[in-house]
């Protein structure tokens, strides 16, 4: 199957951790590597920011990588990028019309505006991932959302005209059908982890405390470390490691880091809270596997790949009830799940879990072994392929509940 890839803002080539780059940039890259290993040819269109990337970049992992001529070639946070996807979308339909795909998959909502545009008058059907709906966002970040305008109204446009659309967990699904998308076009396909760099066995980071937790994410309000940071008073000898990079600029003057430092100190353990900024996709396996638990408490999180590598690694993972981690942490089994914003709650199945290290080895067991096998990307593509199909033959399908 030629299967084209959208992903405006996010490329599969981008460095981890910047502004705007993070799980979709990996599941993309992933996604497109699984696909090409079970013999698919895949490009992704992303568009060009910087002059100096060639035109067309072919992969290690065997997928081409096609920088698209949309805007300035520079840099610009995605939520500048709406006015450039009419060119986006006129330079994906020239290039289709003379080399046409069986598939697209957009990804992200302007991915999809760009898709719908090229592919309408050419009958190529188009599958759209969102990775995160405006409706959410503008729910729980009222008029900190600095999203355009015409988003919330363009991704209803955009779900009714694609073919299918591919959510990610199963509240994704209760929210599209709210905004009036049929069950029967939609499928829930997860994202994934990659199996052989997260693994229960390998190198352990030092820690300085008998015990440790770790947050993992990009150093913003709603991914909810200040939660972790007021739970720490009732676990002596815990250190928190709190992971991520702000969306620019030096660590020690991001606003973020600024006030989650205020909040430990004033809480007295501020010897206890490390922000050690960005960690590398390379380290990051070590440093989940030293932890006895990695703690998830977002506001809210439309999938989270954070709790995948933990479990990957063996760790148990402790999350706010919120979006995809309510399909990925299975309650009393792989972790707990706790109210959202309830620094009470979390504290108390921190101590049960910390107190606990028969619970903390079981639930690690556990989460592994459902990793394994459920969230391989191999898994995830030959799902996706599923769903690529039933466009192709116009087959129809109810969305499941949740994700087997």
């Amino acid at each position: 199957m030629r299967i084209a890839m959208v992903s405006e803002h996010a490329s599969p080539l981008a460095a981890m951790g910047g502004a705007d780059a993070g799980g979709q940039n990996v599941h993309v890259a992933a996604l497109s590597a699984a696909l090409s290993r079970q013999g698919h040819d895949v490009t992704v269109y992303t568009r060009r920011d910087n002059r100096r990337v060639p035109a067309t970049v072919e992969t290690p992992d065997g997928y081409r990588v096609v920088h698209v001529p949309a805007g300035p070639a520079k840099k610009l946070p995605k939520d500048e990028l709406l006015p450039h996807m009419g060119e986006f979308g006129r330079v994906l339909r020239s290039r289709w019309a003379k080399d046409r795909p069986d598939v697209v998959h957009a990804h992200f909502w302007m991915s999809g505006l760009a898709s719908i545009l090229a592919a309408k008058d050419l009958g190529i059907p188009v599958t759209q991932t969102f990775h995160a709906l405006g409706v959410v966002k503008r729910r729980y970040q009222g008029k900190a959302d600095t999203s355009p305008a015409e988003r919330i109204r363009l991704e209803r446009m955009i779900a009714k005209q694609a073919d299918r659309v591919i959510a990610t967990c199963s509240d994704e699904v209760f929210e599209l059908v709210r905004m009036g998308l049929p069950r029967s076009r939609a499928s829930v396909v997860p994202c994934g982890v990659d199996l052989t760099t997260f693994t229960p066995d390998g190198e352990v980071a030092h820690r300085t405390a008998r015990r440790r937790i770790v947050s993992v994410g990009r150093l913003v309000p709603r991914k909810g470390f200040d939660l972790a940071i007021a739970a720490l008073p009732s676990l002596p000898d815990t250190e928190l490691v709190i992971v991520g990079g702000p969306d620019a600029g030096p660590l020690d003057k991001a606003p973020e880091v600024r006030r989650l430092r205020a909040i430990a100190d004033r809480a007295g353990v501020g010897d206890r809270v490390h922000l050690p900024g960005l960690v590398s996709r390379e380290q990051m396996p070590a440093l989940l596997r030293s932890a006895d638990a990695v703690v998830c408490t977002p506001w809210y999180e439309p999938f989270g790949i954070v709790p995948l590598e933990a479990m990957a690694c063996g760790v148990p993972v402790v999350a706010t009830a919120v979006g995809g981690l309510t399909d990925t942490v299975v309650d009393g089994v792989t972790g707990m799940l706790v109210p959202p914003r309830n620094p009470v709650e979390l504290a108390a199945a921190l101590r049960r879990l910390l107190g606990d290290a028969s619970l903390c080895e079981s639930f690690g067991l556990a989460g592994a072994d459902r990793v394994r096998a459920r969230y391989s990307w191999d898994r995830v593509a030959s799902d996706s392929l599923r769903a690529y199909s039933r466009v192709l033959t116009g087959e129809t399908e109810v969305a499941a509940a949740s994700p087997s």
